[in-house]
């Protein structure tokens, strides 16, 4: 997986799979058995389907998928039968990657839309960012062979590392970690505080291996 076939990716879609692009706001699932998507990203759905998840001590649907160390997690629904759901995230653009069965991507738990239920999947967090952005940093780690929908405040950009991001416009990685460094002159900066002064190093094994995905917005705010 490379930067140039994660952009084809999103650039096309694939009229036999079954996670298909309605339009750059909407995925439409094909579903037969059953799928995980974010809770109450469902829009319409055509078919015998149901939809279950946990609820929260406040009454929400927040079916969690794991439960991270802190106890904090990406809140997941199953949607289950034989239909079609059409999903989307306030009207956050969607792209579909498919994921061979040797590639494993991690993506911020707020920009997951969708993955089919075959995947292997954890919830992590980010020791040195979760108490510096508000809602804490969750991450989901998946791995193939299937497909994944996500979702970006407009058109995401796919580097190549070596890159540094900003951690709260960093949609996914994949092939590489990151190291989270800390900007001393932006965080001495006088009457406010800036994102920025929080940096995700992507450093890479070698040349042309891992990705990064980042989004023209900053989906966290800085505490």
């Amino acid at each position: 997986m490379d930067a140039t076939e994660v952009t084809a990716e999103f650039e096309a879609t694939d009229s036999d799979a079954p996670f298909q692009l309605e339009n750059s706001y909407t995925l439409s699932v094909d579903v037969d058995g059953s799928v995980l998507a974010k809770a109450g990203a469902m829009v319409a759905y055509e078919g015998d389907l149901s939809f279950t998840g946990k609820r929260s001590a406040e009454g929400g649907l927040t079916g969690m998928l794991k439960e991270a160390a802190t106890g904090e997690g990406t809140p997941v629904m199953t949607v289950e039968g034989d239909g079609e759901v059409f999903l989307a995230d306030d009207r956050k653009k969607v792209q579909v990657l498919h994921l061979d069965a040797d590639d494993r991507i991690t993506v911020n738990g707020e920009d997951v839309l969708a993955f089919e239920d075959g995947l292997d999947y954890e919830v992590t967090t980010m020791d040195s960012l979760a108490g510096s952005f508000a809602g804490g940093f969750t991450n989901v780690e998946l791995a193939g062979p299937g497909y994944v929908a996500l979702t970006t405040h407009g058109d995401p950009l796919v580097l190549e590392p070596p890159v540094t991001t900003d951690p709260a416009a960093t949609v996914a990685w994949s092939a590489t970690s990151p190291t989270v460094d800390v900007n001393a002159s932006l965080s001495d900066m006088v009457g406010q505080e800036s994102g920025e002064r929080f940096q995700m190093a992507f450093d890479g094994d070698s040349a042309g291996e891992g990705v990064v995905v980042v989004q023209p917005y900053e989906e966290h705010g800085a505490q």
